[in-house]
Parts: structure tokens; C-alpha cells; sequence
């Protein structure tokens, strides 16, 4: 058998190819917007479960989500009266390690960004700025590393809704705080524009859209009964080197968003 690899080794060498990537340096990696974890068609229905069994399902290594409660009167009324944390739950519900960033203050708890990932890390959330008003708005992030060493950085952020001019300033503070890093970077979530809008222009200057880079139609996220929007992504910094195996939508209507997964290979950031 010794003999074999060695032979094998040596033909590929002289062949000028390489052996595959490191398996466990491909990543799943999920985002979903939850609609603070009640069913969209069916209100005052929960759907903790739902969402924990469909994480179970796909087995993903990092998880942004959004429209998150934490301690709400709104996630009591799902619960029997009993307010809760919706991040611990499906972190319990999925044996990962979770993560909660407030951005308001809401129904004497808080709303805002969740993550999961398999291992336990340290997070940190960012503010974003919101100079028209309306509602406040965060990024949330942790520091990571492949099984193989390669250092990466995995977010999640829910852009406003209300205004443009907010989600094009978002963009452009999202940009600005990563653009010293030089680990990969990859940043999930719920944009709420558009590709023809100026905030998804801005996006491009500093990330490569992954749904379009897999080379097939990018899927439609929203609604997810009748899915014609596509305003959920996953970004990867163009910086860096990226093989993207897969993208795509899974068809679950336990919110008003269908949920997007991708599969990406890490690679250490290019150096000009």
C-alpha cells in the first residue's frame, strides 16, 4: 500500500497537479433570517424546532441569522409565558456554541444578530451606522480556524429596510472596518437590497457575491412563499482565494426568508 501511495504521490507530482484541498477545510456555512422564530404563515406559532432540526439537517459549520429575540415578551407569548433565549435554545437544540449581538432594545429583551459555529469562540459586534434614522442596525463576527490552520473570519449582519441611504452606509462601514484584515472573510445575511441597487454596487468592491461566482442563476430568497426577491447572501472578500463547491436555497417556509447555504473552500489570503 506504502508503495502505491508513493507511486501515486510521485505521478501526480511529475504531472504537475496536486492532491484535493484538505477536507476539513471546506466549510458549510448557513444564513437565514428567522422572523424571531415564529412560523411567517402561521402566527403565534413557533418554530424553534423547525429551525433547529433544518440546522440539523444540513450540519453546517457556521450559522448567521437574523431577526433575532433574546428574552422578548414577544418569544414568552410563543413559550407559555416564559420569555427565553432564542440563541441558547438553538445552540442546545444543535450542540453548537452560540452568540447573540443586540442592536435594540425590544419588548424588554433584545433584538438583533445571532450566530452558531461547532466550536466555541469569542465574538464581537460591530454597530453599523444608520444616519437617516429608523432602526439601529449590527454586524456580528468570530475568528476562526480550519482543522488544517487556516485562520478565517465568518459574520453576519441584517442591513435596514427603511432607508437606502442607511444600507448604502452600512456597506461602506462594513468595507472600511475589514478592509485591514488579512484573514478571509466571509459575511452572511439579510442585505435587504437588491443587485441593482447602489448598496449591492458598493458590496463589490470589496466582496465577491458567491451565488453569482458558482456560475448558475442565483436563486430568489424572498418571499419564501413566493420566492422573487434575492436579498440574502453570502460574500467572500476578493482578496483572498475561494473555491465555492455550492450555493443554494433550501425551500422551507418556517420563515417569510428561505434560508441560503453555501460550501466554500478556504484558502490564505493573497498578498499584492
Amino acid at each position: 500500500m506504502l508503495r502505491i501511495m508513493i507511486l501515486l504521490f510521485t505521478a501526480v507530482v511529475a504531472a504537475g497537479g496536486s492532491f484535493p484541498v484538505h477536507a476539513q477545510d471546506t466549510l458549510t456555512v448557513m444564513s437565514y433570517n428567522i422572523y424571531h422564530a415564529e412560523q411567517a404563515y402561521d402566527e403565534g406559532k413557533g418554530s424553534v424546532q423547525d429551525i433547529a432540526s433544518l440546522i440539523n439537517e444540513i450540519q453546517p459549520d457556521f450559522v448567521a441569522l437574523q431577526e433575532v429575540d433574546e428574552m422578548t415578551g414577544r418569544m414568552a407569548a410563543l413559550n407559555d409565558g416564559e420569555p427565553f433565549s432564542l440563541i441558547d435554545s438553538l445552540a442546545t437544540l444543535t450542540n453548537m456554541t452560540g452568540y447573540f449581538g443586540k442592536a435594540i432594545d425590544y419588548d424588554g429583551g433584545g433584538y438583533g444578530e445571532g450566530l452558531l459555529s461547532r466550536q466555541p469562540l469569542e465574538s464581537q459586534k460591530v454597530m453599523l451606522p444608520n444616519p437617516k434614522g429608523g432602526e439601529k442596525r449590527a454586524m456580528l463576527y468570530v475568528k476562526a480556524h480550519t482543522s488544517t490552520g487556516q485562520a478565517f473570519i465568518f459574520a453576519g449582519t441584517h442591513l435596514g429596510h427603511q432607508f437606502k441611504e442607511n444600507r448604502v452606509a452600512q456597506v461602506k462601514a462594513i468595507n472600511e472596518y475589514f478592509s485591514t484584515y488579512s484573514q478571509p472573510v466571509m459575511i452572511a445575511g439579510d442585505f435587504n437590497f437588491e443587485p441593482s441597487d447602489k448598496a449591492y454596487d458598493v458590496m463589490q468592491k470589496q466582496w465577491m457575491d458567491a451565488a453569482v461566482e458558482v456560475g448558475k442563476q442565483p436563486e430568489p430568497t424572498y418571499s419564501s412563499k413566493d420566492p422573487q426577491k434575492r436579498i440574502d447572501y453570502l460574500f467572500l472578500s476578493n482578496s483572498s482565494n475561494w473555491k465555492i463547491l455550492e450555493i443554494k436555497t433550501v425551500k422551507r417556509n418556517y420563515s417569510d426568508h428561505l434560508p441560503v447555504v453555501g460550501k466554500v473552500v478556504v484558502y490564505p489570503h493573497v498578498v499584492d
